[in-house]
């Protein structure tokens, strides 16, 4: 009869309600501690400007921040928005239109959101930098704290001479990549979210997201670069036959922009896989990583380390990807794609009921790395813009 009236009976609904609403309970108390833990919280509210001069700021604001954004419209060329977390008030500023000195600057703490992934980014960037400076210089700002989308190969020298410490303006660093650098002081390991330079959206789990079943065991759908493990994992999977219980959607060369078509397809394959294949591409940490988190489809990282200057694993034992290991993010993590058949045998065993716990784990999981996220951005911020009170 359930079936006939086009609804999916469910024997486990009313305890799986509870369980919700238990998740949800969890998710708004640890909400409000992010709201509550405001150590310059008597202090007064702190203003803080947010320039958004790389997508990575969209992620900052939108997906950490749970922030608003006006106009909706993505190739508007100015768009902001503000919000109030505890204690400080936030606003945020992005678009094609927001260049050095042509807005109004209405806080006197600024964090500047720059892309130094590339030459090219680094000299936009600098620009900005000099730009702050000159402010800080005038006593028309106070603080600058960078959020920097570094370098693959942790190559991010060129801003060591801006920070205080090296007798530069800048505050704080909040860093991408396991950058060797970062000591929980004044430079901190930042995550690098989902490709919102490809517009991913911020995406609400629904009842069918978590409980439907899936079609396929895996998903790939990404470059496969000469000589790479991705090279590697895609003979295993045709050699095992596996390519036929998973989508797998290979390309010779990287294409920085999706058509619709292309993206919907790339959605709709986390959407319907149970495990997100995430070998490592120039860096270990990818966006794939976060966008499969984003639709409970559990990652299945490649765990080594890529050339470059990042974390070396013989000194920091948690890297690649210390940040998410730390966090305790429930990924597989798997050394070598030789691994693969055995998991997905393992996977095709798995109930229904195991898939859609894991799920749960995993969306929760994310919610509160991304609800801790913010609560140590906005502390570290208080921590080093507000005054002290001591003595």
């Amino acid at each position: 009869e359930h079936v006939a009236a086009g609804q999916e009976w469910n024997p486990w609904e009313a305890e799986e309600r509870d369980e919700q609403a238990a998740a949800r309970r969890r998710h708004e108390a640890l909400r409000q501690r992010v709201r509550d833990a405001r150590p310059g919280a008597a202090l007064g509210r702190l203003r803080v400007h947010v320039w958004g001069k790389a997508a990575l700021g969209l992620y900052l604001w939108q997906h950490v921040f749970e922030g608003p954004l006006e106009p909706a419209d993505v190739t508007a060329q100015w768009r902001e928005g503000s919000q109030n977390i505890g204690k400080t008030h936030f606003s945020f500023i992005t678009g094609p239109s927001v260049v050095p000195g042509y807005f109004s600057v209405e806080a006197e703490h600024v964090v500047l959101v720059l892309n130094g992934r590339e030459e090219a980014k680094v000299a936009h960037a600098t620009q900005w930098l000099l730009y702050a400076q000159t402010l800080v210089q005038a006593r028309r700002i106070q603080h600058v704290a960078v959020v920097l989308l570094g370098n693959e190969q942790c190559h991010n020298e060129w801003i060591q001479p801006y920070l205080k410490r090296n007798g530069g303006f800048v505050s704080l660093l909040f860093v991408t990549y396991d950058y060797p650098l970062a000591n929980e002081e004044d430079i901190f390991q930042w995550p690098l979210g989902v490709a919102t330079y490809r517009n991913f959206p911020v995406v609400e789990p629904s009842w069918a997201m978590l409980h439907s079943p899936r079609s396929y065991l895996c998903n790939f759908l990404g470059t496969i670069y000469k000589n790479s493990s991705r090279e590697t994992l895609l003979e295993i999977l045709k050699q095992d036959g596996l390519d036929k219980l998973c989508w797998i959607a290979a390309r010779e060369q990287w294409q920085p922009q999706e058509t619709n078509e292309s993206f919907r397809n790339y959605q709709d394959a986390l959407l319907q896989s149970d495990l997100t294949l995430c070998p490592v591409g120039i860096n270990t940490e990818c966006y794939r990583i976060y966008e499969a988190c984003s639709y409970a489809s559990v990652p299945v990282v490649e765990d080594v380390m890529t050339p470059g200057d990042c974390g070396n694993s013989s000194v920091y034992h948690s890297a690649p990807l210390r940040l998410l290991k730390t966090m305790g993010a429930p990924f597989i993590f798997i050394k070598d794609w030789k691994e693969l058949p055995s998991l997905l045998e393992e996977e095709k065993k798995k109930s229904l009921q195991e898939k859609i716990q894991r799920r749960r784990k995993l969306i929760e999981w994310y919610q509160n790395f991304k609800a801790l996220m913010r609560q140590k951005f906005i502390n570290t911020l208080e921590n080093s813009f507000l005054p002290s009170d001591k003595g």
